[in-house]
């Protein structure tokens, strides 16, 4: 799998983002100064994509074809892409507040941590639906791992259209989110307009 070995700070500074988004709370102390040079409409619409895909951790194929989905779907595109990204299993995770960052919520997922209906599902880009029940295995429950996670993360506001349950680990999706619920700095028009040229 190809990895980027950037430093998260730095990719960051570099995209204008605040770290909080990944659920990092360490603040860049130096400034990125960019020359006045005036950024074409062309560059404003990749750095939106590589903000989206930074920020869910999605590789540019993958992304492409969430692209696909959502222009199929009904309704906009645009929020439909949020939607679509916004329901993997290792975001969800990291809304519920069951990893610190979002790369942990992917290896929470990735280690065989999360259950979907009852049944273990190690795929991080799994799509949750209205209904699905979100657990964490009983055996990991009481690991320590977990404890160090929830009692950082204790604090962690849930969206509210995930219903979630910090003592038990468990969680139900109410239903899948629209684009005001998530509060992710992403014009994703830029980023339709960017693939339909």
């Amino acid at each position: 799998m190809a990895v980027n070995k950037t430093p998260v700070l730095k990719r960051c500074r570099s995209l204008g983002l605040e770290p909080s988004y990944l659920g990092y709370d360490k603040k860049s102390r130096r400034n990125l100064s960019r020359s006045s040079r005036k950024v074409s409409e062309y560059g404003l619409q990749l750095r939106e994509k590589q903000k989206a895909k930074f920020i869910y951790g999605v590789l540019e194929k993958p992304f492409r074809n969430y692209y696909k989905k959502a222009d199929k779907m009904h309704g906009l595109t645009g929020p439909n892409l949020m939607t679509i990204l916004e329901s993997r299993l290792d975001n969800v995770v990291f809304r519920l507040g069951w990893a610190r960052t979002r790369k942990e919520a992917r290896q929470v997922v990735d280690h065989k941590f999360v259950t979907v209906n009852g049944k273990v599902v190690n795929i991080p880009s799994y799509l949750v639906k209205a209904g699905d029940v979100i657990e964490i295995k009983e055996s990991k429950k009481t690991i320590q791992r977990m404890k160090d996670i929830v009692e950082v993360t204790g604090g962690r506001i849930v969206p509210e259209w995930l219903d979630g349950d910090i003592e038990k680990l468990s969680a139900t999706v109410k239903e899948l989110p629209t684009r005001e619920q998530i509060d992710v700095p992403v014009d994703e028009m830029l980023i339709v307009e960017l693939y339909s040229k």
